[in-house]
């Protein structure tokens, strides 16, 4: 029995797209991670509704969507310029907000985000 091309890939096409999907919903977001040219410090938002990370150093397929756990942590203590830093900081931000940095040495990586209000 023949079975018409359009059906077979009516029926292969969704099959496909579910085998193909990598997303998990269990797993630990690794950080700092490698996508692209670039190196991750915390969850991104790249072609996606919602901020994700990957499962991986490098980015290999495997990610899953950010929940609140997931996003990075302030790093303490954190070297900044010549003073090491135990707390969150407002030094150097125009707006006075308090921020820390996501590594240790912020002087080198300069990664860093505002602190929770």
């Amino acid at each position: 029995m023949a079975v018409p091309v359009g059906l077979l890939l009516a029926w292969v096409c969704p099959l496909l797209s579910v085998v193909g999907q990598r997303s998990r919903k269990d797993g630990k977001c690794f950080f700092p991670f490698h996508y692209k040219n670039g190196v991750f410090y915390d969850c991104i938002k790249f072609k996606a509704k919602h901020k994700w990370c990957s499962l991986n150093e490098t980015y290999e397929g495997y990610w899953k969507y950010c929940s609140e756990e997931d996003f990075a942590k302030c790093v303490f203590p954190f070297w900044y310029r010549r003073m090491i830093y135990w707390e969150c900081t407002n030094d150097a931000d125009i707006f006075g907000k308090k921020w820390c940095s996501l590594t240790q040495n912020f002087n080198k990586e300069k990664v860093w985000k505002y602190c929770d209000p």
